[in-house]
């Protein structure tokens, strides 16, 4: 069964550091993956996304702020979040489409929370 395990959220001051990982687990390999968030009372929203060929968005938001990357031979994307803000503060979910040899399913992670404090 294909899953994604999300580490990383936790509390920081502004202006700190956090890295969230997310690792695909079964017999897959990955499309595309990234990370969106949601904070309370509003929608989800992209925050980066690289694909299998290394081309990589991000929101405005956290352009400069935050790198992506991954690791294709573990199927793990990996956020850096450096200077944080308060509005940074969501549930951070993992996303990607992974490929079992037949067709490309998209998954979702369970969230892990990331606070930023003023």
């Amino acid at each position: 069964q294909v899953q994604l395990v999300e580490s990383g959220g936790g509390l920081v001051q502004a202006g700190g550091s956090l890295r969230l990982s997310c690792a695909a687990s079964g017999s897959v390999s990955s499309i595309a993956m990234g990370w969106y968030r949601q904070a309370p009372g509003k929608q989800r929203e992209l925050v980066a996304v690289i694909a299998s060929t290394g081309t990589i968005n991000y929101a405005d938001s956290v352009r400069g702020r935050f790198t992506i990357s991954r690791d294709n031979a573990k199927n793990t994307v990996y956020l850096q979040m450096n200077s944080l803000k308060p509005d940074d503060t969501a549930v951070y979910y993992c996303n990607a489409d992974l490929f079992n040899g037949r067709e490309i399913n998209r998954y979702w992670g369970q969230g892990t929370q990331v606070t930023v404090s003023s």
